[in-house]
C-alpha cells in the first residue's frame, strides 16, 4: 500500500513575518476562514500571501483585508476572481467582543500571523499587537545578534 505524501512545510500555508519585526504581540486567537472553492484549491498548492493584511470589524463581524490568493489558471477559469477580497472571519461572539473592545478602546490593532491547515480547514491565526518604536526593534535585533553568537560559541566548544 502506497504511503501518503505529506504537504512540503507541514500544515503552514504561509506566514507574516513582517507582522513580527512591526508589532508586540499580546494576544493570539485562531479564526476559521470562509472561502471560495478556487481560493481553497490554490491555498493547498502554497499560494498566500499575508503580508500587508489585517482585521477589520464591521457590523459584529471579522473581516480578513489585504490578504492576497493567487488564482490558479486550472482551477478558476469560469469565474471572474478577485485575489485582494475581503474574506470573512469566523470567531465565536465572546471573542469577536473582546477584539472589538481592545481595538477600539485600548488601542490595539488586529493583525493576521498565519494561515495553516488544521483538520483539512484552513484556519488563521490573528493576534491583538501594538506598534513597536524604533528603538524597541534596534533592542529586538541586538537580542536576535546575541542569540546567534551564544549559540555558535555553543556548538564550537562542543566539537
Amino acid at each position: 500500500m502506497a504511503k501518503k505524501k505529506k504537504a512540503p512545510g507541514g500544515n503552514t500555508i504561509c506566514l507574516n513575518k513582517r507582522a513580527k519585526h512591526e508589532y508586540t504581540i499580546e494576544t493570539r486567537f485562531e479564526a476559521g476562514l470562509s472561502l471560495q472553492g478556487w481560493e481553497v484549491k490554490s491555498l493547498r498548492e502554497g499560494r498566500g500571501q499575508l503580508v500587508d493584511s489585517y482585521v477589520v470589524f464591521k457590523n459584529d463581524e471579522a473581516w480578513l483585508v489585504g490578504a492576497h490568493i493567487t488564482p490558479l489558471i486550472s482551477a478558476s477559469t469560469h469565474y471572474v476572481t478577485d485575489p485582494r477580497r475581503d474574506r470573512k472571519l469566523l470567531l465565536h461572539r465572546r471573542e469577536l467582543d473582546k477584539l472589538t473592545t481592545a481595538v477600539e478602546a485600548k488601542g490595539y490593532t488586529c493583525v493576521a500571523l498565519a494561515l495553516y491547515w488544521k483538520n483539512g480547514m484552513v484556519k488563521c491565526e490573528i493576534a491583538l499587537v501594538k506598534g513597536k518604536k524604533l528603538h524597541d526593534k534596534r533592542a529586538d535585533e541586538k537580542e536576535k545578534d546575541w542569540n546567534r553568537q551564544k549559540q555558535r560559541e555553543m556548538s564550537v566548544s562542543v566539537r
